[in-house]
């Protein structure tokens, strides 16, 4: 009974209410993000800076990843086909978190089993620990000896959502359904700054 009292005193103090003008992540305060360049999987430069204008959505994964990975990358290929016209104004950008065994032709051919518009990121290690720390993402190789892979990476498994002026918006969690991704999505698209 106490509980349904306070779930009732939270609904009245519209707490747990989400509006359509809400993020379903969890928003972010105003900060730029440092700028940095990566390379694609075609072997061209990829830096944040010149996405100015777009809605960017990043992921720090891998292509031996065996669950996280190409769950996000399935619901990815959801949001693009859900934003029709608007998935112009969206890069999808996948970090590596393994850049000795994902190479510009593994990431190639590991996202175009998604999409051939997702972009696959790599560089040297010193070349991407600033931009796992920018976004605050964790990265752990894990070795198994049992294993013909090795290892495995264990990694940061949130959806990141930089605004068109560089700006980390909303962290989305990486089982969030497709629907409420695209919704965060288009809220930042119909935003003016």
């Amino acid at each position: 009974m106490k509980q349904m009292v306070w779930l009732a005193v939270l609904m009245l103090l519209g707490w747990g209410c989400r509006s359509d003008d809400a993020f379903r992540g969890v928003e972010m305060s105003d900060t730029p993000l440092a700028d940095f360049v990566l390379t694609d999987q075609y072997g061209h430069p990829f830096k944040l800076s010149a996405q100015a204008g777009k809605v960017v959505l990043f992921f720090f994964g891998y292509t031996f990843c065996p669950d996280v990975c190409p769950l996000t990358l399935s619901t990815w290929k959801r949001v693009e086909e859900a934003l029709q016209a608007d998935a112009a104004r969206v890069k999808f950008v996948y970090v590596t978190v393994d850049p000795e065994r994902d190479t510009p032709e593994k990431l190639r051919v590991h996202l175009e089993n998604f999409s051939t518009d997702f972009i696959g990121l790599r560089g040297s290690a010193q070349e991407l620990r600033p931009v796992y720390q920018e976004f605050g993402v964790l990265v752990e190789k894990v070795r198994i000896a049992d294993s013909a892979a090795g290892y495995l990476v264990n990694h940061t498994t949130r959806m990141f959502v930089v605004d068109q002026r560089g700006y980390l918006r909303v962290l989305i969690n990486h089982d969030a359904p497709a629907k409420e991704v695209v919704h965060d999505l288009r809220l930042l698209l119909q935003k003016k700054h």
